[in-house]
């Protein structure tokens, strides 16, 4: 990684392939209200050891302003608290691709979204660890 603080675009997930073998059923999922996360191990062939895809449904909001807020608040989350997740991936020299997908119908305030998603990436460093 060239910033320590960034999310570049090779953290996303943008090839199809991937996105459906994540949604497949080979992958491991868990929720932390309101964000849904599944992820699973990859092959790490790209510089980045995590990729990341975040998903709010058109069902849950109607209109794209309020979808594409939700979307950069779980980012900015993920950029600010994913450093302790990316330091143990490469100490394990895996890959992981992990998907957010957002369940509420609600939007809820950065700093509440934040906590959830330190939780979820605790919880993922955790099962990785396994």
């Amino acid at each position: 990684m060239n910033e320590r603080n960034t999310l570049c675009k090779s953290e996303r997930i943008n090839s199809k392939l991937l996105i459906e073998e994540l949604f497949s059923g080979k992958s491991k999922s868990f929720s932390i209200y309101p964000i849904r996360t599944v992820f699973m191990p990859t092959n790490q062939k790209e510089e980045c050891a995590a990729s990341i895809l975040v998903s709010v449904p058109k069902k849950r909001f109607k209109h794209a302003v309020k979808r594409n807020r939700v979307k950069r608040q779980i980012k900015e989350a993920y950029r600010k608290n994913k450093h302790e997740l990316l330091n143990s991936l490469q100490e394990k020299q895996i890959g992981l691709a992990i998907a957010f997908i957002y369940l509420s119908d609600e939007i809820i305030s950065s700093e509440e979204l934040e906590n959830k998603i330190i939780t979820t990436l605790t919880r993922i460093n955790e099962k990785i660890s396994v």
